[in-house]
């Protein structure tokens, strides 16, 4: 027994060695762009770095180091918790809102119909618009004056919202252009789903006398977990990482209504030279978005059906 559990070590070691050749610029990458980022990272956030002194200098910690003092400055201030609370009700808005959309979008591309690549491409097309672009597209047609969304309002007689001036509806219209850019992508993982499941459970159902709802409430919905999981999983981390848009249409504006967590390291950092405070921020963000991932992880245990 031993001596077969040796050779198979043996084997292991081997192996290993003939891949390491292999292996071996994926690992240095790994370690170059995450490992090494992510330690220079957290060394950083215990210090009062301007992002502008040399690192390489042998005083550096002597000058910089403050241990602690960052993250008990981020999680007692107000600004925190204004992002936090922002960030949240964001994701309240935006995780059902997706889904809904993504569920909606896969159901209207999966019937047979012709034409069906087209429209699968159609709807695919704001995935691959860059942020920058749509942003500034959907600022436009937000603008509570000319907009063309007010403007189509108005023509029914109703009188639209500021949106981005607004404090009120800033946030909700963050939502509605995060939805228009993300359904897309979501769609086309439920999607594959959607077609990957067995057609003999619909045939079966259909002789069994069940409608389309029913079918869509006991058979595709069920099958559907995983990827119904993988999204909200990528949907949940993205959220946390709100940027591009917030930047962009708003600014974290009005009055703070949607400063964000990325936001404010941004601004930290690179508007005003606390890269220390700055990397703080993002580690308490990482151990946030590792806490969510951790519940929704063991959670998908009660919900998520692997086996048909």
């Amino acid at each position: 027994m031993k001596k077969a559990t040796k050779d198979n070590l043996k084997r292991q070691g081997a192996g290993l060695l003939t891949a390491s050749p292999f292996l071996l610029p994926s690992l240095a990458g790994m370690v170059i762009f995450s490992l090494l980022p992510l330690l220079i990272s957290g060394m950083i956030s215990l210090t009062d770095w301007n992002g502008l002194d040399k690192l390489t200098d042998p005083d550096f910690f002597q000058k910089h180091f403050i241990g602690l003092d960052n993250f008990r400055a981020i999680l007692t201030s107000k600004e925190f918790w204004n992002a936090l609370g922002n960030t949240a009700e964001y994701i309240v808005l935006y995780i059902p809102s997706m889904l809904a959309a993504s569920l909606l979008v896969a159901y209207l591309l999966s019937r047979p119909r012709r034409g069906i690549g087209f429209f699968r491409v159609i709807y695919y097309i704001p995935v691959l618009t860059s942020w920058v672009a749509a942003s500034l597209i959907w600022k436009s047609v937000l603008a509570p004056q000319y907009g063309a969304l007010n403007g189509i309002l108005g023509f029914f007689g109703i009188e639209g919202p500021g949106w981005l001036l607004d404090e009120h509806w800033a946030m909700p219209a963050i939502v509605l252009v995060s939805v228009w850019k993300d359904a897309g992508f979501f769609g086309l993982i439920l999607l594959s789903g959607i077609v990957g499941i067995n057609k003999t459970y619909y045939e079966a159902a259909s002789i069994d006398g069940a409608g389309g709802w029913t079918k869509f409430l006991k058979i595709t919905l069920p099958l559907l977990t995983p990827s119904i999981f993988y999204v909200l999983i990528v949907g949940m981390i993205n959220s946390f990482q709100l940027f591009p848009q917030i930047m962009i249409m708003t600014g974290g504006g009005p009055n703070g209504a949607t400063q964000v967590m990325v936001e404010r390291i941004y601004n930290y950092g690179f508007r005003y030279y606390r890269m220390g405070y700055a990397a703080a921020f993002s580690w308490i963000l990482f151990a946030i978005i590792m806490v969510f991932t951790a519940i929704q992880m063991k959670g998908q245990e009660r919900w998520v059906h692997y086996d048909d």
